[in-house]
């Protein structure tokens, strides 16, 4: 059936190819044209097509003339000329797809050539690589034809100044890995002020080693962690003071918003207890908030009712069905609270202060792209999860390699001591030998063992990668024996030495099958490159991995019966087979547990892009006064449908309205006897506007310019902090739903469900301490925007944060904006430090 399909319309891969081919026939008759330009008219092409683009011409129009330009520019600057398929190559990048190119087709170079066009816009492309090493290198190389036709180029390397970032991102073109591109992101949605950013807009982003990046650390998600600024200590000492608190007295309680609010008497105690002036004041943020979830703790959360402990813990109790809720943890610091009310050890605050997977990360480009010697096995992910299609390009010359058949041994020791013996044999003849395995452990088993046979050789285990990528460039010498994990040296090409193709060219061994065939093929792919000969085999076991998984004592019974002892090999085609259908079950599976991790990722990327969106904005914005009542006017709402839910007006506890909002928004103004007689939507409309006047009373008292300010310290304190909270209480849902999945619970869709109830519960209480605070606090002259955790805690995926000095320059006057990029006066920033 698939042949006659193929008969009908032809292979697409084929006639995707045939299209782009009669674009390079074109490029090529213009070849003579541009051999001729110097170099000086070769250079304002640049310019000139950037003009043209003003002009209304599209990045379609100019290709032939760029993708020319940068061929003509190569020739000249590197002395490599582009072939025809890497055209293809770059065309294929260009439209937004991945290009399959064998190893040794060059890739780095194909990348040149949409990365100038693409950058001819001045919105940014990214070319993101595995490791720094390839960064540096790849920069530095393909750099110089950026250079030459005049556009900026930067690389990003972790543990960079800030400085240096920003200048790297402002450039047409950066270089970095898939990690440092990810935690830029990250961090830019955790700055104070706008002038600490360093990304522009997501534009065009080329990907190296594509399915290394986007299928094999897809797994892995992108976390910054830090200690958050608050001791276990202070949970239990805000308990102890509410514990001596009395109920009208010193607080209030609403227990149809689940609210509590300290009396004047109540504020007083707190500052006489803990030693402060003002409980309002901003440094005492942290304070207000653990003595108000104490109360909410002792006043409201009831034992037996609204949780339970069990062995030490706290655990929720679902108030519609009774049942236990597992994983799931009280956000805002509540969870901790009731914890030192039950006398319990209260379990860490949360240490997660963003966190993205790449999958997520790399969707938010505009256009995505990516190359590697391997993806059609994965295609359906590529296209499923990133709406990426594959491009297989041809090779520019025919591929001589012969890849023989499996071999497959009865124990491992066996399979070993057969390649010990294949590669002394090899070596004798001067033959290049690689030998792939899957571990480390398996590399330094193959080295003793060869050291005992006297061969000498090289052992490289991809933890260095510049000495690594230098090793295995030399593994096509004459002689050389080298064993390397199988991903070691990636993006490194290896070239036949002298005498070398007359003995057969580079041989590959591979001494395990891994569960991803295109892991396989990389391996294969270090032969036979650019035409050259070579060969390749796999040596394999009953023991290893992927043959105890699939089938493997069939086979053993089979080998005993017909008196296989360790050293005789079966090679067979059927067991090839057998276990590149097992690899493709394996590789299904996989699929499916990155694809459920992106399902619940989803959820959480929905909300993350609500809040960096606000985020931003009120970074961006000079005045957030309209943010800020549209935040205030929500929390009214909230508590006057609360309260005037009943269809009979006398039946509105007005008392409580009223109570509510001179606790948290005027100061014991209100009377219940002001609301009476209103409809619902003129009592919210009442309460609003003396919020109004209070609130334009106080911006003329304070000052316009320090009103401002303050709105945005109370705004990004309270977004970061319940922001932080938030993602450790959905982590805590995640981990724990799969318990919840009873009588045929689908698990994402509670968790859907519930992430979705937790986010709004989550606004609910950010828009509530902002109004509070906007409201109430006292607001001092120096106020200064605060991280919600200290900057030497932070952490990006266990790794410490390597800090730098802040460099200050020689003439930075008092009242200049700081260099280090705050926003603040000098005098106000590192000028205090001088």
């Amino acid at each position: 059936m698939l042949g006659l399909v193929k008969k009908i319309f032809g292979d697409m891969n084929e006639r995707d190819v045939k299209r782009l081919s009669k674009t390079v026939d074109f490029i090529n008759t213009l070849e003579p044209k541009f051999v001729e330009l110097t170099d000086e008219q070769l250079q304002a092409k640049t310019v000139e097509f950037r003009e043209r683009l003003d002009k209304g011409e599209t990045l379609d129009d100019l290709l032939p003339e760029a993708f020319a330009t940068v061929r003509e520019a190569s020739k000249r600057v590197l002395g490599k000329r582009h072939y025809d398929v890497q055209m293809i190559g770059g065309m294929a990048l260009h439209e937004g797809r991945i290009a399959e190119m064998k190893t040794g087709e060059g890739k780095t170079l194909v990348g040149t050539l949409p990365v100038y066009l693409n950058a001819l816009l001045g919105k940014g492309v990214h070319v993101v690589t595995v490791n720094d090493y390839l960064a540096q290198r790849d920069s530095a190389e393909m750099g110089q034809i950026y250079n030459f036709l005049g556009m900026t180029v930067g690389v990003n390397l972790n543990g960079m100044e800030h400085a240096d970032k920003q200048a790297a991102y402002a450039c047409d073109i950066t270089y970095g890995t898939n990690n440092e591109f990810g935690f830029d992101y990250l961090r830019d949605n955790m700055v104070l002020y706008k002038e600490q950013m360093v990304q522009r807009p997501l534009y065009f982003c080329i990907i190296d080693e594509v399915d290394s990046i986007l299928i094999d650390e897809a797994r892995t998600p992108l976390i910054i962690s830090g200690q958050a600024q608050k001791s276990a200590e202070l949970y239990y000492a805000a308990d102890r003071f509410v514990k001596r608190l009395v109920k009208e007295e010193d607080y209030t309680v609403d227990i149809k918003v689940k609210s509590v609010a300290l009396t004047e008497a109540g504020v007083a105690k707190a500052e006489r207890a803990f030693g402060i002036s003002n409980l309002y004041d901003h440094a005492n943020v942290t304070l207000n908030h653990h003595i108000v979830q104490a109360l909410k703790a002792n006043a409201i959360m009831r034992l037996d009712v609204d949780y339970v402990v069990s062995e030490g813990e706290v655990l929720i109790v679902d108030e519609f069905t009774g049942r236990i809720m597992q994983g799931r943890r009280y956000s805002d610091g509540l969870h901790q609270a009731i914890e030192a009310k039950e006398q319990l050890e209260v379990q860490n605050e949360s240490m997660t202060l963003a966190t993205i997977t790449f999958q997520n990360y790399f969707r938010m480009y505009r256009k995505l792209a990516g190359m590697t010697g391997t993806a059609k096995t994965e295609e359906e992910e590529f296209k499923k999860i990133y709406g990426l299609e594959v491009l297989q390009v041809p090779t520019n010359r025919p591929n001589r390699r012969v890849d023989m058949p499996d071999v497959v041994y009865k124990t491992e020791a066996g399979k070993f001591r057969a390649v010990v013996d294949e590669i002394v044999k090899r070596h004798a003849n001067k033959q290049p030998v690689l030998v792939g395995t899957v571990s480390i452990e398996n590399s330094e088993l193959l080295s003793e063992m060869l050291k005992r046979k006297g061969v000498a050789h090289k052992v490289l285990n991809a933890k260095y990668h510049a000495e690594e990528a230098e090793i295995i460039s030399h593994a096509g010498e004459a002689g050389s024996v080298t064993i390397a994990t199988n991903m070691a040296g990636r993006g490194t090409d290896i070239i036949l030495g002298e005498g070398v193709e007359e003995v057969g060219g580079l041989h590959i061994i591979g001494t395990e099958r891994h569960e991803s065939r295109r892991i396989d093929n990389q391996l294969r792919g270090r032969a036979g490159r650019q035409g050259d000969p070579g060969s390749t085999q796999f040596y394999l076991s009953m023991g290893d991995e992927l043959m105890k998984r699939f089938g493997a004592d069939n086979v053993l019974a089979m080998m005993d019966r017909l008196g296989f002892d360790e050293d005789s090999p079966i090679e067979s085609k059927m067991i090839t087979r057998a276990i590149e259908s097992a690899q493709k079950r394996v590789e299904g599976n996989n699929f499916d547990v990155r694809k459920i991790v992106l399902q619940y990722d989803d959820v959480m990327n929905q909300q993350r892009e609500i809040i960096y969106k606000q985020r931003r904005e009120v970074l961006e914005s000079e005045n957030i006064k309209e943010i800020v009542l549209d935040m205030i006017k929500p929390v009214v709402e909230r508590i006057v449908e609360a309260h005037c839910s009943d269809d009979i007006p006398e039946n509105w506890e007005l008392e409580e309205v009223a109570d509510y909002v001179n606790a948290k928004l005027l100061d014991g103004e209100m009377t219940k006897d002001e609301l009476w007689g209103k409809e619902k939507e003129e009592i919210v409309e009442y309460i609003f506007e003396k919020v109004l006047q209070k609130y334009n009373a106080r911006e003329e008292q304070i000052g316009e310019e320090m009103i401002r300010e303050f709105e945005k310290v109370i705004v990004l304190r309270s977004v970061d902090s319940k922001w932080m909270d938030h993602i450790d209480a959905m982590d805590q849902l995640r981990q724990g739903i799969h318990l919840r999945a009873y009588g045929g619970t689908d698990p994402l869709r509670e968790y859907q469900f519930e992430g979705f109830e937790m986010f709004h519960e989550m606004i609910a209480t950010i828009q509530e301490e902002i109004a509070t605070y906007i409201m109430k606090a006292q607001i001092e002259t120096n106020q200064e925007r605060q991280a919600v955790v200290d900057e030497n805690q932070v952490s990006t995926n266990g790794e410490p944060a390597e800090k730098h000095p802040v460099q200050r320059g020689e003439a930075v006057g008092r009242n200049d904006l700081c260099p280090c990029g705050s926003g603040k006066k000098y005098k106000h920033c590192h000028g205090q430090e001088a």
